[in-house]
């Protein structure tokens, strides 16, 4: 009967086996059914002959005040940092047993009690399920990530423009025609007999004519000389932004090898790439 240990105790005393890049789920969060963040893992529990993941140590502290479970692996899906359960249900969690880290677990024991619990009477019918022997192996699915850029745009003020007026003051020459009249005396010798009598009027009579002048009267009118009209044209350019982004890649060649980050094939203590596969429940 193969028993399980705790993943950081085989890294500690198995290392040969699993090598250095073991994956390693510790402190990623869980998520639930519908994803809903539960908590997070506190670790893992895998094979003592084999070094398979088998369990994953789940806190469901987002579902429970505070609990740890054995989820099996083969029910996760590991995206990035993040690990999905995406059939756990609060009801199946509350039937699980709380792991407990002093207790030597074995994997056909933990088996049974799974079984159970899964199908446990205070499971709503809908979410009972029978777990199959697949869900207990480690996923063997990597999904590889990169960032896209996501380019948006905001209208912000660029500029503000103002048009007001102000009064300008000049002078003007304007060239006026005018009229006036002066006075012509003509004098004319007459050779007439009167009735008149010499100091029959007042020897002081005089004549008056009025002279008459234009005179230049200045008045000012007001026009419309100019309309201003204030409007928007829109200009389009192109602007370059540089931004750095990251993906993931995969670390294995053609032939199937895991290789390092220089593209060599990765051979520790003559265990071979397979192995390391095989070891890793790839």
């Amino acid at each position: 009967m193969s028993q399980l240990i705790r993943l950081k105790d085989i890294q500690a005393t198995h290392r040969d086996l699993i090598g250095d890049d073991y994956y390693d789920p510790t402190g990623k969060t869980a998520y639930g059914v519908n994803e809903e963040k539960i908590g997070k893992i506190e670790g893992a529990l895998v094979e003592d002959t084999t070094g398979r993941i088998r369990y994953l140590i789940v806190d469901v502290g987002g579902w429970f005040s505070s609990k740890e479970v054995l989820v099996p692996a083969g029910l996760a899906r590991i995206v990035g940092d993040d690990v999905f359960f995406d059939s756990l249900t609060e009801a199946q969690v509350e039937a699980m047993e709380v792991y407990d880290h002093d207790y030597q677990y074995s994997y056909k024991e933990q088996y049974e009690k799974d079984r159970q619990a899964f199908v446990a009477d205070s499971v709503p019918e809908a979410e009972r399920m029978e777990i199959a022997d697949h869900a207990y192996d480690a996923p063997n699915t990597l999904e590889l990530l990169e960032e896209r850029l996501t380019v948006n745009k905001d209208r912000i003020v660029a500029g503000l423009v103002k048009v007001g007026k102000h009064v300008v003051t000049e002078e003007r020459n304007v060239d006026v025609e005018l009229e006036e009249e002066h006075a012509n005396i003509q004098r004319t010798n007459v050779d007439r007999p009167t009735d008149r009598r010499i100091g029959d009027v007042d020897g002081n009579e005089t004549i008056e004519v009025e002279l008459e002048a234009e005179r230049a009267r200045v008045g000012k009118d007001t026009y419309v000389a100019e309309e201003v009209n204030v409007g928007k044209t829109t200009e389009r350019h192109t602007e370059t932004i540089v931004e750095t982004i990251q993906r993931e890649e995969l670390d294995i060649d053609r032939d199937g090898n895991v290789v390092d980050r220089e593209g060599n094939i990765v051979n520790r203590d003559d265990i071979t790439a397979e192995e390391v596969r095989r070891a890793r429940g790839m």
